[in-house]
């Protein structure tokens, strides 16, 4: 790893988006191969897109910009939030397995959250 270090990745919930983003792909792969272009592909979109949204807003120099970009990793994980929901009502999750993940994804949205806040209380 190099010694540069972008601004995102000092980032507490970026680095919790990017650990939690490996139990997403690890839940996944276990997946039916019917769900390869459905389920499987969306879940783990919706996933990455989490913590990617987060390191562009970490790109943009104006505060409300910023927010908006952790506004957009907060949609996310409410799709993810979703589409767990959805797996384990088609047995590809067990209930113990969507609980942890809810409990993560919750975690993930007061952190995310807090962020926002901060960078409208700044913005103003």
């Amino acid at each position: 790893m190099s010694n540069h270090e972008f601004p995102f990745e000092r980032l507490r919930v970026w680095q919790e988006a990017r650990s939690w983003i490996g139990t997403i792909y690890a839940h996944t792969r276990r997946f039916p191969a019917e769900e390869k272009f459905g389920m499987t592909s969306q879940l783990n979109r919706a996933a990455v897109s989490v913590a990617a949204n987060l390191a562009e807003g970490c790109g943009r120099t104006s505060r409300k910009d910023q927010a908006h970009f952790s506004q957009l990793a907060y949609s996310s994980l409410l799709e993810v939030a979703n589409l767990l929901i959805l797996s384990c009502d088609l047995d590809y999750l067990s209930e113990p397995e969507l609980s942890a993940q809810r409990q993560r994804i919750t975690a993930l949205t007061n952190q995310i959250n807090a962020l926002r806040n901060a960078q409208l209380s700044r913005a103003e």
